[in-house]
């Protein structure tokens, strides 16, 4: 009994594999099988068996074919839109999970700070504590954000990061901002701004006795929207890993925009660094 029921299920499964081969397979290629399969049956002299594959075979096709490669098409759209859900969601849980290297990072050195100053500038330590406040009231939200955000709102939050370095760095930080209005709604990834900005205070005016400035931009190039930091510190070593930051950044551009989307280290002649955002404008979406 196990034998005819193992004979009957794989006599099943070679019927319905035959089922949808016929069905989704091309006329003209099904006409060229039907010659192939025909011709050592012709040789042989028994060319009923051959017929009988031809009959069958068309019957299938012009019966039940077009409703079973309906169904196999809807099944296999069906397949693909669950792959595209479950990358979706992959690609969220990478965004977490890189976004969460960054976010501890400006916290715990701006607590470390106020931690220094309780014991030997009290007064300042209150001032940093109500930027740290009022910044973290605007940012939370954002911090949880994977894709949402807007370039206007990521420049009211590096001003109000910035704030708080000022209070830290005093006459050795000046900041200027450069962002057209018509781009405050343009969308922009979460804390990519920050970062540059953070990494451009780190390794170039930090190391530097007198401190210098930062430029914050942004404007349409081509195709591109391109957002840059600039600063006018000891320069960035080109030869160097990227770090922790930097590579956050070139990673989650990599998994929002593909190849679309791009980080530009340069070291401008006139001395300090350059970093340059580069992502797909809108605005050349809208033209197309």
């Amino acid at each position: 009994m196990d034998f005819l029921r193992d004979a009957k299920g794989v006599a099943s499964d070679i019927w319905w594999r035959f089922f949808d081969w016929v069905a989704m397979v091309e006329y003209r290629q099904l006409a060229l099988v039907w010659f192939v399969v025909g011709i050592p049956f012709a040789i042989l002299n028994a060319a009923e068996p051959a017929i009988w594959f031809i009959i069958i075979s068309a019957a299938v096709k012009g019966l039940a074919g077009g409703k079973r490669r309906a169904e196999l098409m809807a099944k296999e759209a069906t397949e693909q839109a669950d792959v595209a859900t479950l990358e979706r969601r992959l690609l969220e849980a990478q965004m977490s999970t890189l976004q969460a290297q960054v976010e501890p990072h400006f916290l715990f050195n701006t607590l470390a700070l106020i931690g220094q100053l309780i014991e030997t500038d009290p007064p300042e330590a209150a001032r940093i504590h109500t930027h740290l406040i009022a910044y973290l009231r605007s940012t939370l939200p954002q911090l949880r954000a994977v894709g949402g955000g807007t370039l206007g709102r990521q420049v009211e939050l590096s001003r109000a990061y910035l704030a708080i370095m000022q209070a830290r760095m005093k006459e050795r930080l000046q900041v200027s901002f450069d962002v057209p209005e018509s781009l405050n709604h343009v969308p922009f990834p979460p804390m990519m701004l920050q970062i540059l900005i953070e990494n451009a205070i780190k390794h170039g005016l930090e190391p530097k006795i007198e401190g210098g400035k930062i430029e914050v931009g942004a404007r349409i190039e081509d195709d591109m929207m391109r957002v840059d930091v600039r600063d006018n510190g000891v320069g960035f070593n080109m030869h160097s890993d990227d770090g922790v930051g930097l590579a956050n950044v070139r990673e989650r551009l990599l998994l929002l925009y593909g190849g679309r989307a791009e980080l530009v280290i340069e070291m401008p002649a006139e001395g300090g660094a350059l970093a340059s955002i580069r992502v797909p404008s809108p605005f050349a979406q809208e033209k197309i």
